[in-house]
């Protein structure tokens, strides 16, 4: 039903009401039972079990577990613990952040009016708001939070502040008046009021046409609960590589096993070997790395006024290569601010953004002397005056108590030393005529304290224009001639077409005693002051972001529920918006489909006018278009796509409940240069989890070699199994932490976002990972064979010199990981936590060495002095050829 085209007497027809009585209570009852109560409806829940053992499909946790399983049958039950309490903890810190997503609903339905003014059966009552049903006529006013969706009948200076909804940042001026056009955004339903939207202004009676589920808010309900959770790149490819790693470990167990069947060993004992050798290629910190990797990643976004509420979108900030952004309250201050006034043929520019009451005034870009400016100084004055609202502070932060346009006037006045109160003590105010969204204007009669009077005006320009029968030109007033209609209408459209929100101020003198009895007389013969134009200002800030963003091969999106003209403007002014960039509206959106939608999406860097339907529609055609996306928003039409956006970002101080919980990041500052700051943040995250991957498996595939290498050359095993764990669980696992608290390379931010199927090993990282492990299993089988012919066949010896050597081999290799090029490219000591990880693992590779009670669990002995220069000679090695190797590239390149 097209309730917005149906004029009052034809809406209650259709709702089949009586306006003036109401339903009856016999009636409402039967359509209560009928179409259930007037709420928000969640989707079936799973149980907390469920939700908790859900966190052990994972296959990377099942890698874990199989781990767990091999080191229990080797007897190592200390690993198997530490094993299990990963896993558990992993499985707990999941299922908290799937029970918080579910609280999006619960603060949804809190928007909910708790009660609601009904006519039943002739009378006004108070009921419950879930009591609200089809047909009820119910009425409002300021303050009041609308109870369901509602077609207007009655609209008394009506403002409904929609920005939830709508995205708008100031409220919306309502009528009844039937509306022609069938396709209407909801933000120019103006005979419509919405379930959950908040009466700044007037009052008004509708009839209920919607409730629960069917109403504006309870489709987005429903798109909330509809939207998927994305998996985040990072959560795949650890998928990958689990998935890699358990294929590695059976086919090595079962090669070893074959082999050492072949060469006439024991079936048990080979099966032993190729159990071993699984363990060494199973990372089992891997996963607890990552996390921590990922919680100190928050610590520091925490700095940067970022709150990371789901740990594995921190990464995913990393490959963002789309971020849809709203412009309210993000890339703009979220307060309407006077930037341009112009009278008697003057044109000024006031500086200063939002409640900060200091300001300049400049003409033609100079600054001027405003006690030297009459009538500036007059038209501020009457714009004081003539205003229902006031700046007031609370806790230490200043606010606007009333309309955010008018509070622009006041703020403006300010700069000029004009405040209300200094004003009230000079004028009393006799006489006062409210807006009303019909007449577009505010009439109020003045006296200052010699008793001279005047009737002062304030509202849409064009209206005050076509009303004034004279204007102030330089310093007297003249009859409004044609030629000054022109004049003024010139004005009027410049300033729109900078996106102005414009306001006219008109006065006429009166008499000591003249008597005004209506609006009707007021407003008429006035002369024409000035006009204002006001806009919601860009933060200085969001400029350079925008363009650190696109150095960073990320383009930037606007979305917003505004007017096409001032997205238009504002994107211009942010460099959002290129020569050959495209805008694209609301109703034309409604036309595509999403198919549609992704041939042309890559090519639109403005959406406006657009309904929660829309952003979701503009995440999925660019996510089809293989764009990791990132969605910033602050109402409760942005919940579903933020949602369903590879990240959601959600505002912290003008932010909802419902879009804080749909969010993987909160931003406590609302302000899109934070964004930029956390993107920096995530490719180091990535960056850095890719360094201690690097680390681990060249590690690990050392361990495999050396032990696999051993048995083709029938030689006994030159590592026993808890040294490996002991290797994979602490030695790998310190350096691997300090890997992840890495700063990030300087050029970060000018590359291209990685493409989310780039794999783990791209970027020659595979390669890396092998040949530096092949060369690692040379240098340790060497030391190992080296040592055991020289002592004598002493296997205790030489497994003790062999473990040391691919100790000491890693905690060397693990510094050549800090750069993809060369160890020499960054300063060694950059990194002190590093540093210092290194350091306390060679310290607990030495205690497992030469503390008694610790060699009979590990199995080593005491190494001599001679033998060390051995080990850190043979482990030094793979680093400093293949930092040779890369020296020899780039002199050969630099000669080219």
């Amino acid at each position: 039903m097209q309730w917005h085209t149906l004029a009052p007497n034809d809406v209650a027809k259709e709702a089949h009401t009586d306006l003036a009585k109401g339903l009856t209570t016999e009636e409402a009852k039967k359509r209560l039972k009928r179409f259930g109560y007037n709420e928000l409806k969640e989707a079936k829940k799973q149980s907390a079990l469920i939700v908790f053992l859900n966190q052990f499909r994972d296959f990377m946790v099942l890698v874990l577990l199989a781990a767990t399983i091999i080191s229990g049958f080797l007897g190592e039950y200390v690993d198997a613990i530490a094993i299990i309490v990963i896993v558990i903890m992993n499985a707990f810190l999941g299922f908290f952040q799937e029970r918080r997503a579910e609280k999006s609903l619960e603060a949804l339905k809190q928007l909910s009016a708790p009660q609601a003014t009904v006519l039943r059966d002739g009378e006004w009552m108070k009921i419950h708001s879930q009591e609200l049903v089809v047909g009820d006529v119910i009425k409002f006013t300021s303050g009041d939070r609308i109870g369901a969706d509602v077609r207007l009948i009655d609209a008394k200076g009506l403002e409904i502040e929609e920005s939830a909804l709508t995205g708008e940042s100031v409220p919306t001026a309502k009528l009844a008046t039937p509306l022609a056009n069938e396709n209407t955004a909801i933000g120019d339903l103006h005979n419509m009021a919405f379930m959950g939207t908040l009466v700044t202004r007037g009052s008004g009676v509708g009839v209920v046409i919607a409730t629960g589920m069917k109403t504006a808010m309870g489709q987005i309900a429903n798109l909330l609960q509809e939207a998927e959770t994305v998996t985040t790149p990072l959560q795949r490819k650890l998928e990958q590589l689990g998935k890699i790693l358990i294929i590695v470990a059976l086919l090595l167990t079962v090669l070893v096993v074959i082999v050492g069947v072949i060469q006439g060993h024991e079936l048990y004992e080979m099966f032993l070997a190729g159990v071993s050798l699984a363990v060494a290629a199973i990372p089992e910190g891997l996963p607890a790395i990552v996390t921590i990797a990922l919680a100190l990643g928050v610590q520091r976004m925490i700095k940067k006024n970022a709150i990371v509420r789901k740990l594995p979108a921190v990464e995913t900030l990393g490959c963002a290569s789309v971020i849809c952004s709203d412009k309210t309250g993000t890339m703009t201050e979220n307060m309407m601010t006077v930037t341009n006034i112009w009278a008697s043929g003057r044109m000024w520019t006031v500086s200063g953004t939002g409640l900060e009451l200091k300001g300049e005034f400049y003409e033609n870009e100079r600054p001027i002397n405003i006690k030297k400016e009459a009538v500036l100084q007059q038209l501020l004055t009457f714009s004081v005056l003539c205003n229902s609202s006031q700046i007031k502070e609370k806790e230490h932060r200043r606010y606007i108590d009333g309309d955010p346009t008018e509070g622009a006037l006041l703020v403006a006045a300010a700069k000029a030393g004009l405040t209300k109160a200094q004003l009230e003590s000079e004028f009393t105010v006799e006489q006062e005529f409210p807006f009303d969204s019909e007449r577009k204007m505010m009439t109020v009669i003045v006296k200052d304290k010699s008793g001279r009077r005047w009737i002062i005006t304030k509202g849409a320009p064009d209206v005050l224009l076509e009303i004034s029968g004279h204007i102030w030109w330089n310093g007297r007033t003249q009859p409004m001639t044609a030629d000054w209609r022109k004049t003024v209408q010139h004005v009027i459209h410049a300033m729109a077409g900078k996106a102005l929100r414009t306001i006219a101020v008109a006065y006429r003198p009166l008499t000591a005693k003249e008597p005004i009895p209506s609006e009707k007389e007021a407003e008429k013969g006035l002369t024409l002051m000035g006009i204002q134009g006001m806009i919601d200002p860009p933060r200085p800030e969001v400029k350079k972001a925008v363009q650190q963003c696109k150095e960073a091969g990320i383009k930037t999106v606007m979305i917003t529920g505004d007017h096409l003209l001032t997205a238009k403007a504002i994107a211009k002014q942010l460099g959002i918006l290129p020569p050959k960039g495209k805008i694209m509206d609301g109703p034309t959106l409604s036309r595509l489909s999403v198919d549609e939608l992704e041939e042309v999406v890559d090519d639109i860097y403005v959406f406006a006018r657009v309904s929660p339907e829309h952003k979701l529609k503009i995440v999925k055609a660019l996510q089809r278009r293989g764009h990791v996306v990132a969605m910033t928003g602050d109402g409760v039409n942005d919940a579903p796509a933020i949602k369903a956006a590879d990240i959601g970002v959600a505002m912290g101080k003008s932010g909802t409940d419902v879009a804080k919980e749909a969010a993987s990041l909160v931003l406590l500052d609302d302000n899109f240069a934070t964004i930029q700051s956390a993107i920096h943040e995530g490719r180091n995250i990535y960056e850095n989890i890719r360094k201690f991957i690097r680390y681990l498996l060249a590690s690990n595939v050392g361990e495999i070699l050396v032990m696999l290498f051993a048995m083709l050359l029938a030689l006994p095993l030159p590592l026993v199994p808890i040294q490996i764990l002991w290797v994979n669980l602490v030695t790998d696992g310190l350096p691997a932490m300090a890997l992840g608290l890495d700063r990030a390379e300087e050029n970060v931010m000018r590359r291209r976002p990685r493409h989310p199927k780039e794999g783990v090993f791209s970027r020659g990282l595979g390669w890396k990972i092998v040949s530096r492990g092949v060369i690692i299993g040379i240098v340790t089988l060497a030391a190992f064979m080296t040592v055991y012919e020289r002592s004598g066949n002493n296997l205790a010896y030489a497994q003790t010199v062999a473990f040391a050597t691919l100790v000491m081999a890693q905690l060397i290799h693990v510094f050549d990981c800090r750069c993809e090029r060369s160890i020499f490219d960054r300063n060694p000591l950059g990194n002190m936590y590093l540093v210092w990880a290194v350091l306390l693992s060679l310290l607990l590779v030495l205690v497992v060495i030469y503390y008694p009670p610790l060699q009979r669990v590990f199995h080593t002995v005491s190494v001599e002095l001679l033998d060390w220069i051995l080990i850190v000679g043979l482990a030094a090695l793979p680093t400093f050829l293949f930092a040779g190797s890369f020296l020899t590239r780039k002199s050969r390149t630099n000669m080219l």
